[in-house]
Order: structure tokens, then sequence, then C-alpha cells
């Protein structure tokens, strides 16, 4: 995963208006996904990460990619795809034919597809998360869910509640390898759970919205810069499944400007 946080542009219109319509389409709140999309691939639809299958505007994993489009791909017209798709007993997704895999893979760098699934996908971590840790999820809980699965962020979050001060890299070494940038600084020292989780919420802050005013934590413990700045972005920052009154309006004013 490659960190960038610039502002859409101009040339952007394509992919905003393909997030707007995700929005419309499933409620999740326009800003969330803008900010994911931001952090993931700079808008770039046609990303493709050097450590990972990591593919697209959103850059999912070819595992990730699979498991959503065969829950939710009928429901976007996709039932061509979500058919092709099977499980083994292990868990593990397929598709048998070569060229029809790669056609369903190929689907991540088309806007519209990408955001559809993006948003299904934050509200399936939102359940799973929601009823793991018993309390309302924050915007940043579901990146994390986006960034480790649907497991690796539970994992991550359960840890974060009970020991935020246990570094990140010793329980996701291999996520670890493959992003440096986010598990150690540039000194090569581990980072805790808590400043991974707080980086990513700086990252969300300005162009996403969490939910929820409450801190997750309970006795994680957490510095007071990071608590500040987790507090800041939860308090201007609406529910992500929930989306403001400003945000709604947001994606139906890009919309109506880029002709949709």
């Amino acid at each position: 995963m490659t960190a960038y946080i610039s502002l859409p542009t101009a040339s952007d219109g394509g992919v905003r208006s393909a997030i707007a319509n995700a929005s419309r389409k499933t409620g999740v709140d326009f800003s969330y996904l803008l900010g994911q999309a931001n952090i993931e691939s700079g808008l770039r639809a046609d990303a493709r990460a050097s450590t990972s299958s990591a593919t697209g505007l959103f850059q999912f994993v070819d595992q990730s990619w699979m498991a959503v489009v065969s829950r939710h791909g009928a429901e976007h017209g996709l039932g061509w795809a979500s058919d092709a798709i099977q499980k083994t007993a292990s868990g593990r997704y397929y598709v048998a034919d070569p060229s029809l895999r790669a056609a369903i893979m190929d689907l991540r760098k088309d806007p519209e597809t990408a955001s559809l699934m993006a948003a299904a996908h934050a509200a399936d971590n939102k359940a799973t998360v929601e009823q793991c840790l018993g309390r309302e999820a924050t915007g940043t809980d579901l990146y994390i869910c986006h960034f480790l699965g649907q497991s690796g962020g539970s994992k991550f979050l359960t840890a974060l509640q009970n020991n935020g001060g246990r570094t990140a890299a010793s329980l996701f070494p291999a996520a670890a390898r493959a992003n440096r940038n986010v598990f150690y600084d540039k000194s090569g020292n581990a980072r805790s759970l808590s400043e991974v989780y707080g980086r990513f919420a700086d990252k969300l802050g300005a162009g996403a919205a969490s939910s929820g005013k409450s801190l997750p934590g309970g006795n994680a413990p957490m510095d007071t810069a990071t608590l500040n700045r987790l507090q800041l972005a939860r308090m201007n920052q609406g529910s992500v499944l929930r989306p403001t009154p400003a945000n709604a309006r947001l994606a139906y004013m890009l919309l109506a400007s880029l002709g949709s």
C-alpha cells in the first residue's frame, strides 16, 4: 500500500463521480470512500502495488476482491462474476476459467465497480467490527479491516483495546514486510498498534468521515497526542453508514457538476 493524501483535481472527475454514485446507491459516506481511495491509490484507478496483488482505486488484493464480488456482485449487475467465483473447503476463493478470472480481477480497475464493492465491503466490515467489539465502528476501524482483511482487522482492533502499546509488526509480520512504511518509522523502529491506528486516523481525517465520538481502546494505553488526534477527527466527522447532510449534499453536487 502506498499512501497518497493529495486532493482530487479536475482530471479525477470520473473517479469522483464513481465514488459519489456508490455513496448514493449504498448509503456509505462519500467522504469516507474518497478518503480511502486517496490513501490507497491517490485516486488512480489503475494503481498496482509492487509488493502484493493489490490493484485498482481501493487496492483490493485478489482474495478480498473475489470475496466481496462473490457476496455482493449480483446486487450490482455482476451476477456473471459472482456465479463464477467458487470457494474451497479451506475458505479460499477461486475461478476455474483463467480468462473469466482475469476479467473479474480487471474489474478492480473500473472506478464504478471498485467504488460499489468498496462500499459493500465497508458495510460488511462495520457489522463484523461491531459484533466483535460491542461498539459502533469508526471509519478508521473500517480502513484497518480493509487493509488487513476482516479477520486481521478484528485481531488488530481487539489487540488495540487490550494493549495498544504492543508493536503491530509482532502481530502482523507478513503485512509488516509488505508495508514497512506503515509498521516502522524512518529510523526502523516498530510502531505500536496505537501509533499505526493514529496514523491511519490522521490520513482519513481530512477527507473521510469516521463514525462515533468515543475512543476505541478501553484500557489500551495511547499517548496524549494520539488521543487528541483521534478525538478531534471524530468530533468533526459523522457516521460512515449514516452520511451527514453536508456530505450527502457534497456527493449530489459532485454528481450534478459532472453531468451524472
